[in-house]
């Protein structure tokens, strides 16, 4: 293949949620840079705890940071201008071109007013993108056809028709009900939307496809579409997940012979992929709880960042998790915070202004001599650090609000040195040149997400336990080169490619500059 040939955007929308949009566009950026091509994701918006740092210090859904990785580009703001972080169950921050611009109700964000704005702000995004990359791989969210939303649509079919874009409808057959899925999708679409659904690709297909050949000639006849591919349901590829929904499906119970790393789970979690790495480490068993048994028999107590660290705070002292996360500590039990995490670990955490929550206050765990107070702009970058006493250059990012400092009487003790890459915080006080606290070898914290990911990390935070220790260490970034190229290979043997090919080049001049369809 060759870069040299404009190809037309691709858009992976679905017919609901969760029906593998993202997978598949994963997939199609590394199969494209597989044939030489220069691809780059776009979501214009996303709706995710799970975010990233770009290089410049800016904020962006981690389901783009990870397509931009299999598509080997440095992540950007422009891949998903607009990203909407829930901090309840009608309101969200909003994160445009990477910086909070305040909370929302649902209600009020889903207004016609100023919508135009917005709707400039992703059009204009993607346009930048499109110059530097080809093509673009496109996410639409959620259902293809809500036709109630219709007017203030940023991520779907107006967005791929401005793009002048090519749209794959991805259905799951694994719900069930994916023929009226299908065909109702598309009938719900105006007669103009529908010109540009090329194809239709059915996801997460159990069981032998030869018996749903007749199937897809009958979509084909209904729809008017071509299908190009059904793509079996895996489990032995691991890419990151883009929601923390599958979280609970690995609460699974200690085991014998292994590290055991208890997550506590939180209600507002986020950025879980924090935790990747050990999840994947032979030497470890992880599982993510809230259950105060398999607490207290863990071996090392993970607490993960949040959405919303007082409501997480309260809950836990609520239910009972936070006297056993303080209980096994005193029995031996390493206990380890990030981010919020960090914020939950230290004596109190302050929110005079109601930046997070009406909650002023609230004691935390008591094992960190360390306060939190919640107030100004959002720290968003990415750092390197060194850890402890290593020399070993290490990499992380942070992402978040409030300053965490020692309380009266403590004296410092920072966990890592750091240098900030970039920042997009000019509101913020200048950034600090450490970060997080030290008390003990089996108790510290730190701001920075993907600490874990580091090798001179993990392998301190599994020394004392150093007598259950087996497999070899983990390279974690080889295993995830391994994962988008078995992603690749998965998706080519059950999607026509070809037929892909034809649908997104132009097939005339005039088309090849957007003037035609």
């Amino acid at each position: 293949m060759s870069e040299t040939l404009k190809l037309h955007p691709i858009m992976l929308a679905g017919t609901g949620s969760d029906a593998g949009k993202s997978i598949i566009a994963t997939a199609l950026c590394r199969i494209f840079l597989q044939d030489g091509y220069r691809p780059a994701p776009f979501k214009a918006q996303n709706m995710s705890l799970n975010s990233y740092a770009t290089p410049q210090g800016l904020e962006i859904g981690r389901a783009q940071a990870v397509q931009a990785e299999a598509a080997g580009i440095p992540c950007h703001t422009d891949m998903n201008p607009l990203l909407l972080k829930p901090s309840g169950e009608k309101i969200c921050q909003v994160i445009l071109n990477g910086k909070p611009t305040g909370n929302q109700h649902a209600y009020q964000y889903f207004r016609k007013e100023g919508r135009d704005e917005l709707r400039q702000e992703v059009n204009a995004a993607f346009h930048r993108l499109e110059q530097r990359y080809n093509p673009i791989v496109m996410e639409g969210a959620g259902s293809i056809s809500e036709i109630n939303l219709r007017d203030v649509d940023l991520v779907n079919m107006p967005m791929a028709m401005h793009a002048n874009a090519r749209v794959i409808l991805v259905a799951d057959i694994d719900r069930g009900g994916v023929f009226a899925s299908v065909y109702g999708s598309v009938m719900l679409l105006t007669p103009e939307e529908r010109k540009y659904v090329r194809g239709i690709l059915i996801n997460k297909f159990r069981g032998d496809i030869r018996l749903f050949q007749p199937g897809v000639k009958t979509l084909e006849e209904l729809c008017g579409i071509p299908v190009v591919g059904v793509v079996p349901y895996y489990k032995d590829i691991h890419i990151e997940e883009e929601d923390s929904v599958t979280l609970q499906s690995k609460n699974m119970q200690s085991a014998h012979g292994k590290i055991n790393i208890a997550v506590v789970l939180l209600r507002h979690v986020s950025n879980f992929t924090d935790f990747n790495v050990l999840e994947r480490d032979p030497r470890v068993h992880l599982y993510y709880t809230n259950n105060t048994d398999e607490i207290e028999k863990a071996d090392i107590i993970l607490i993960p960042g949040s959405k919303s660290t007082l409501s997480d705070l309260y809950e836990l002292r609520r239910n009972g998790v936070a006297q056993s996360i303080v209980k096994a500590h005193k029995a031996g039990a390493t206990v380890v915070g990030i981010c919020g995490g960090y914020q939950i670990m230290g004596q109190e955490v302050c929110d005079p202004t109601h930046m997070e929550s009406n909650i002023e206050r609230l004691p935390g765990l008591g094992l960190l001599p360390v306060s939190t107070r919640i107030e100004g702009g959002k720290l968003t970058r990415q750092v390197q650090f060194t850890f402890m006493d290593s020399k070993e250059t290490c990499r992380g990012y942070e992402i978040h609000m409030g300053a965490t400092s020692p309380v009266e009487g403590a004296s410092p003790s920072p966990l890592n040195t750091l240098i900030a890459e970039s920042s997009s915080s000019p509101d913020m006080p200048e950034a600090e040149s450490t970060d997080g606290y030290f008390a003990t070898p089996k108790c510290f914290g730190s701001y920075i997400h993907g600490i874990l990911d580091n090798k001179v990390v993990i392998d301190y935070l599994l020394a004392p336990y150093a007598d259950k220790l087996t497999g070899e260490p983990f390279d974690y970034q080889a295993f995830k080169e391994e994962q988008y190229n078995k992603l690749s290979d998965h998706v080519r043997k059950h999607v026509d490619m070809e037929l892909i090919y034809q649908i997104i080049t132009p097939s005339a001049p005039e088309e090849e500059k957007g003037g035609m369809l």
